[in-house]
């Protein structure tokens, strides 16, 4: 197997050299959205979930379970998600469909998006929600493997820069997106709303990407192995081999998991700490999703092209300080005037981080199985959110049954700020490659 995996490597290295040929900048805002539609889905659902299990006693009775009982949900779509999106990924790096290697997995995923996101919005009991959520982790995770590795398809060296930063500025966009749906629904006494609108918007930009942007690269040769055999080697010990990428995706995992206990836990924070009731805690977490959309439109595209000139690392290091700063103000906070200005903070470091961090990542990679390694890459993305959720949840309950209600989400946040300084420090070790003067030199698309 090894000797195998060697020869494998060393014709992708060969194999997947980057396209050349620039995309119009109206595929790669079409590519964009489909990632706006995707992180929509996490966020909306996310605050559903969190809006159910605080607010409805009929779900979780005792108020010292609620954070366990998010972190139970949002682990066992955690291992779903582990397993199911670097699997699919690489199986698509050797698909072949007249659609291409990546687009059949991205339509079959988010048309059961749709499905289990309405068998979520009327569940009526915690073990149906638990289950439904499950099944969203097995269908959005069978989409993103291989959307994951669609962009490194298609994508030149001189457009990485734009396309990192359009690709983070929509992600974190999709997460604001989300949030006022699903903050908006609870306004209006109609969860369900939010869950039934980000279905269509999912909808809507996975059609932009299937029906109008490219098929990308042809197809690995499988050369008689089995579709068993391939979906092992997603996990072969070959990939311990590629150091700068594993370093790369722990301080990943650290740098998101740490911002999650603040967006993820949010409404439980404002309730439990600042004591706002839920139209005032929905209402208040719609101003930040603002704050934050606006600061992450701002430095987006400047810290992409600063990336460019000074290197991506620099740039991710100065992301992890500023966030970790701004949790460090939030869990001080001694009002919620305070959390305006944590928010704020935290917008600039995620918008900063999730422009440059993909770009190092892609930089990275080996191209010919760019599904498997971006597959695996998401892991983190995918896991941080329930991780955090799991880590600030069960701090809180277990903090507030000692010190009292409220003083739990502070020690959590607290938490989040070192796990920021941990992301800066597992960058050390990654290898930032030397990008070619093409890529150092911006060029111009067609339109």
């Amino acid at each position: 197997m090894d000797a195998a995996l060697a020869t494998q490597d060393a014709e992708d290295r060969a194999e997947g050299a980057r396209p050349t040929a620039l995309l119009p900048v109206s595929h790669l805002l079409r590519i964009s959205l489909y990632w706006l539609g995707l992180t929509a889905i996490d966020s909306a659902v996310g605050l559903v979930l969190q809006n159910r299990v605080v607010f409805d006693r009929a779900l979780v009775p005792d108020v010292y379970m609620e954070g366990t009982t998010l972190a139970l949900i949002g682990l066992g779509g955690t291992l779903i998600a582990i397993i199911v999106q670097p699997t699919i990924g690489y199986l698509s790096d050797f698909t072949t469909s007249r659609w291409g290697r990546r687009k059949p997995y991205i339509v079959i995923g988010s048309l059961l998006d749709v499905a289990f996101l309405l068998g979520i919005a009327y569940s009526n009991t915690l073990i149906s929600l638990a289950a439904f959520f499950a099944l969203l982790q097995l269908s959005t995770n069978t989409a993103r493997g291989p959307f994951q590795g669609y962009v490194p398809d298609l994508v030149a060296e001189p457009q990485v820069g734009t396309a990192s930063a359009m690709v983070g500025m929509m992600q974190i966009i999709g997460n604001v997106s989300g949030t006022l749906l699903a903050t908006g629904a609870v306004m209006l006494h109609s969860l369900p709303l939010a869950l039934v609108a980000v279905a269509a918007v999912e909808l809507v930009t996975m059609a932009g990407v299937v029906l109008r942007v490219g098929r990308g690269m042809p197809p690995r040769p499988r050369r008689g192995r089995s579709w068993t055999a391939i979906a092992r080697e997603t996990w072969s010990t070959d990939i311990l081999r590629e150091r700068s990428y594993v370093w790369l995706l722990g301080s990943r995992f650290l740098f998101l998991t740490a911002g999650g206990i603040l967006f993820n836990l949010a409404v439980q924070y404002l309730n439990q700490t600042h004591g706002l009731d839920e139209a005032d805690a929905n209402g208040m977490v719609q101003v930040i999703a603002v704050l934050i959309a606006g600061s992450i439109v701002l430095v987006a595209v400047p810290a992409a092209r600063l990336s460019d000139r000074y290197g991506r690392k620099p740039v991710i290091w100065a992301a992890c300080f500023a966030g970790s700063a701004a949790l460090a103000i939030a869990a001080l906070a001694p009002s919620v005037s305070a959390v305006y200005a944590a928010a704020l903070l935290y917008g600039i470091a995620s918008g900063v981080f999730i422009a440059v961090d993909w770009a190092l990542m892609t930089d990275i990679i080996p191209r010919a199985s760019s599904g498997r390694y971006m597959g695996l890459s998401n892991v983190a993305t995918g896991a941080s959110s329930p991780v955090s959720i799991a880590l600030g949840g069960i701090v809180a309950d277990s903090v507030n049954r000692v010190i009292g209600m409220g003083a739990g989400m502070r020690c959590s946040l607290a938490l989040g700020a070192l796990l920021y300084l941990a992301a800066a420090w597992a960058l050390r070790p990654v290898v930032e490659p030397r990008r070619s003067r093409a890529a150092e030199t911006p060029a111009a698309a067609p339109a």
